[in-house]
């Protein structure tokens, strides 16, 4: 390997290791919208990752050992430099991932805020103090797991790279980062640029493109014994799988088949505004996106009209043009799978009131009408800006009809009387629920994570990514040696 001397940008078919990385082969970067090769990323193979360990594994050693005040240092001055120049972030979100402008900064503000409580992160106390029988101090302490491979995807690229690499950094872990092929830029790159820059010592953060292979091998190394990944339930239970096998400590973040509930006393037209946003923002290219819209039957044609109407006004286009809301699916395959299922539901004899139809990669929002529940559209997954309406006749009958699904990540509740509907959070199994607010939401002082089908192991944000990044060691001491009968 020889490092790279060239104009930038230097990322150009390289990866990085602490320092920037020919790769012996690279990748086109391809902005949906567009089909414009924006970069090259640097394929990493399973010697570029033996390497990289190796390097990961010396730095974080001496990280660990140094005070926490000077970890919490780097995550600041990253969070101030990208206060200061947002557009280091924007400018790639948008062509990369295919970010509307407002998304773009919506999720730079994330990123911000994430690099901000992690820092906070590394000052929280790390142990307890422990009663015990005998006459001893007993206490337990919370210590790096060493180093955490983080394997994020395309949708939201930069917030769910960041979310693990800045608390696992904070906690004194080495992050080995690969991020989904179609995004690398704005899921590892600019991370890599930023933290350099803010002091962040060679070695703790390696950035690693590629493909399958390499997520698998990232999975599979015994140096790594920390896996947080962030993707489909399909690929989380493989990683899972193999990551348990492995005795490793494992955080999957996985799907979501996300229900937004209207109870009969709320505004249809106020729900149905929040219910477009659930189901819109960002193509529905979102685990929490809301994929079932459950309405009482006598105001579903009032709530059906008002989200259609949302969806007909939405502006959809190339994103760099400000104006438009929505931006392309990610690419081809992804389009045919959200038109599939349109196609699907019409045939289960679901009506398309708005959208149902594509150019290109930029697929217009969509509301299904009479959506038969045994229908694909609402029991699976759709990840497009697809919102299936179902109409029910009790509140037994909805509360039934959301836990009926195999996800459990974010469950939406509209009404009049949100202090009267807490009670109805106890029924319904889901890792976060909203009252008045959208299936779509998240902040990083909160423990976030899915239940059922949606994820397993940690959580994300706060102080729950003490567990998910340490683990405990138990310590005694006491003045003499203890005696034993034998």
């Amino acid at each position: 390997m020889s490092t790279i001397t060239s104009e930038a940008p230097v990322w150009n078919g390289a990866f990085f290791d602490g320092e920037w990385q020919h790769a012996s082969a690279a990748d086109d970067i391809v902005a949906p919208a567009t089909g414009e090769v924006i970069g090259r990323a640097g394929a990493a193979t399973i010697a570029d990752l033996d390497a990289t360990v190796e390097k990961a594994v010396s730095a974080q050693r001496e990280w660990a050992r140094r005070p926490y005040v000077e970890r919490a240092a780097v995550l600041r001055e990253a969070a101030a430099l990208l206060r200061a120049d947002r557009d280091r972030l924007v400018r790639w979100l948008v062509p990369e991932s295919g970010s509307a402008q407002g998304k773009a900064q919506f999720e730079t503000d994330l990123v911000i805020s994430e690099l901000d409580e992690s820092a906070a992160l590394a000052s929280q106390p790390n142990g307890e103090l422990l009663r015990s029988s005998k006459p001893r101090m007993s206490f337990a302490r919370r210590l790096p797991v060493g180093i955490v491979g983080v394997i994020s995807p395309f949708n939201f690229p930069a917030i769910l790279s960041i979310r693990s690499v800045a608390p696992a950094l904070a906690l004194g872990n080495a992050v080995i980062l690969k991020p989904d092929p179609r995004t690398p830029i704005s899921g590892g790159f600019v991370f890599a640029e930023l933290l350099a820059e803010a002091g962040l010592p060679a070695g703790l953060l390696c950035v690693l493109p590629g493909g399958a292979e390499i997520g698998g091998a990232i999975v599979d190394h015994p140096g790594i014994p920390c896996i947080s990944f962030t993707g489909s339930t399909a690929a989380g239970r493989a990683v899972g799988a193999r990551a348990s096998a492995a005795m490793k400590k494992v955080h999957l973040e996985l799907g979501g088949n996300n229900a937004l509930l209207v109870l009969p006393d709320a505004d249809p037209v106020r729900a149905a505004s929040v219910g477009a946003w659930g189901s819109f923002l960002h193509q529905g290219q979102i685990c929490m996106t809301t994929g079932r819209h459950l309405v009482p039957r006598s105001m579903v044609a009032e709530y059906t009209a008002a989200l259609a109407a949302s969806a007909d006004r939405l502006p959809v286009g190339d994103p760099a043009d400000g104006a438009n809301a929505l931006g392309p699916i990610i690419d081809e395959r992804q389009r045919d799978k959200v038109h599939g299922f349109v196609e699907q539901a019409v045939t289960d004899g679901a009506t398309v009131v708005a959208g149902g139809t594509y150019e290109g990669l930029f697929y217009r929002p969509t509301v299904l009408a009479d959506v038969p529940v045994n229908s694909p559209a609402f029991t699976e997954e759709i990840f497009g800006p697809v919102a299936p309406i179902v109409a029910y006749d009790s509140l037994e009958e909805a509360i039934d009809l959301i836990n009926s699904s195999e996800y459990g990540l974010s469950v939406s509740v509209l009404t009049a009387a949100p202090y009267a509907a807490i009670e109805l959070t106890e029924r319904i199994t889901s890792g976060a629920v909203h009252i008045n607010d959208a299936t779509v939401d998240d902040e990083a002082v909160i423990p976030f994570a899915g239940v059922k089908s949606s994820g397993s192991g940690g959580h994300f944000g706060g102080r729950a990514n003490l567990d998910s990044f340490t683990y405990l060691q138990w310590v005694t001491v006491q003045n003499d040696i203890a005696q034993y009968p034998f």
